[in-house]
């Protein structure tokens, strides 16, 4: 009975241990406190998009950004929401890659789209949109668009609007 006790004492111990040393779960939230909820927040640098929720709550999504002299920083908006989009090449991935057709249909697995897209402001090359390539998102992989897991597109995809406000910092 004696070896028991301590055993249960040490068992019961490394979740306390282990609760110490996780980062508190308001070092995100303060950073993210000064957007009004329904905000989209990418920060480049963590290869993370928030939607702030209010109330101190965010929803997190781990993003592909773009690759080293393709990220952007700024304020943007959803201007448009589509599922299954067609794709055209924007005329920078077009002189990296000419063999690329004019466009690509929505659902085809070479349309880098993904399921859903939500288009942003600002001259019509940047997006929030699916994969078919999951292995990509967390990395600096795109041209400046932000690149999600299917499942976490259609998630904020039906979670936002068209006119919801994005900001990407790094």
């Amino acid at each position: 009975m004696r070896r028991i006790i301590p055993l249960l004492f040490a068992a019961a111990a490394i979740p306390a241990l282990v609760a110490v040393a996780a980062p508190p779960a308001q070092a995100i939230e303060s950073t993210l406190s000064a957007y009004e909820p329904g905000t989209i927040v990418v920060k480049t640098s963590e290869r993370r998009l928030y939607l702030i929720l209010g109330n101190g709550q965010t929803r997190s999504y781990t993003v592909g950004v773009g690759k080293a002299g393709k990220t952007w920083t700024g304020v943007s908006y959803v201007n448009g929401k589509y599922l299954k989009p067609a794709w055209s090449p924007p005329a920078d991935i077009r002189r990296d890659k000419p063999h690329l057709p004019n466009v690509i249909a929505g659902g085809s697995r070479s349309n880098p789209m993904g399921v859903a897209a939500m288009t942003l402001s600002g001259g019509g090359e940047y997006a929030i949109h699916g994969t078919n390539d999951p292995g990509s998102i967390g990395g600096s992989v795109s041209y400046g668009c932000i690149r999600m897991h299917n499942s976490d597109i259609l998630d904020l995809y039906r979670r936002v609007a068209v006119g919801t406000k994005v900001v990407v910092t790094h």
